[in-house]
């Protein structure tokens, strides 16, 4: 027969655990340092609960490996210069969600359930196929997109305008002067056609330094 049950055999399902006091003394056995050692990675709070990825304070492998420039890098903040900020939609999702003849805006994605709201710009893009003449307004359009809905039949409209493709700039490359080298018959032409009035100058310099009289 079982036990009658009563408050005073009333017990846990699980023997309780008396919780470890740390930090009372040093005759407690947990004092001083309380079982945590003296300094390190571990006797500091969290030390438990590393990140994965984690290896010890040094530098993690995703931040020493080099990274790739786009939108789809490891390094590429929402807002930073290569992350795109469209949201895609498919032309095979036009083809299932719209009847032939259909004006496709941001405001009938939205009530056929393609894009949750207009916050963030629209893209068209290619993949799978358009058998439907659509007139399809977003703010811009792949290539292959474009092509396919002008081929069924349809329209496009760039809610921003088409945008213009930017022109490289060339670097102009320094040119070096030319130098031009003269034969020695040139040479010679030209110092026979030297102005005979230096010369003359030159020779007279000498002597009639030599004639003057001393200034007293």
């Amino acid at each position: 027969m079982a036990e009658e049950l009563n408050l005073h055999s009333l017990s846990p399902a699980q023997p309780r655990k008396a919780r470890k006091r740390v930090g009372r003394g040093m005759g407690s056995g947990k004092g001083r340092y309380s079982g945590r050692g003296i300094k390190g990675q571990k006797s500091r709070s969290g030390s438990h609960y590393m990140p994965a990825g984690f290896e010890g304070g040094q530098m993690p492998i995703d931040m020493r490996l080099p990274k790739l420039r786009g939108n789809t890098s490891a390094d590429a903040m929402p807002i930073g210069p290569f992350r795109t900020s469209t949201q895609p939609v498919n032309l095979r999702d036009l083809e299932a969600r719209f009847e032939a003849g259909a004006e496709v805006t941001p405001d009938a994605l939205i009530a056929v359930g393609l894009i949750k709201n207009t916050k963030i710009d629209i893209k068209i893009l290619a993949s799978g196929d358009l058998t439907k003449s659509l007139s399809v307004t977003a703010h811009g359009f792949s290539k292959t997109a474009k092509e396919k809905i002008e081929a069924a039949g349809g329209s496009i409209t760039w809610m921003r305008g088409e945008p213009v493709a930017k022109k490289k700039k060339k670097k102009a490359k320094a040119r070096r002067p030319e130098v031009v080298e003269e034969t020695p018959a040139e040479i010679a032409v030209e110092a026979t056609q030297a102005p005979a009035g230096d010369a003359t100058a030159s020779e007279d310099d000498g002597p009639a330094s030599k004639n003057e009289a001393p200034a007293e």
